[in-house]
């Protein structure tokens, strides 16, 4: 399984290194900060990549809350995440929040990597 996460975006950076220390050995994370590798294997562009988490678990990719929910379930220290999400009506709100939280998250982090981009030529 390959989590494809934003490393440039310091809140998905911090959360993702706490879920690094799991030390799981079937999950590759994956930074999509400029790597059309990543592109190429999701079938999806930066800006998609850069909009929410993606997981490729064989030839199927998930994104947002339901990628989650597979990492979580993946995780035994974060299983009960899982199994609290999963419940249809807490998943619907989870997604709905979810997406908005990301939505704002994209946006800042948008503006950092426009900076970074900038300050390096």
């Amino acid at each position: 399984m390959k989590v494809y996460f934003n490393n440039s975006c310091k809140i998905c950076k911090a959360e993702i290194d706490l879920y690094k220390k799991e030390k799981i050995n079937e999950i590759d994370w994956v930074d999509i900060t400029d790597n059309e590798l990543a592109e190429k294997e999701t079938s999806k562009d930066s800006k998609q990549l850069l909009r929410r988490l993606h997981i490729k678990d064989g030839e199927k990719v998930l994104g947002g809350a339901k990628a989650f929910l597979l990492l979580w379930k993946k995780m035994p220290k974060y299983k009960f995440l899982y199994d609290f999400f999963k419940l249809p009506i807490i998943f619907n709100i989870f997604a709905v929040v979810y997406e908005i939280v990301a939505f704002f998250l994209y946006l800042k982090n948008k503006k950092q990597l426009k900076k970074l981009i900038n300050n390096s030529r």
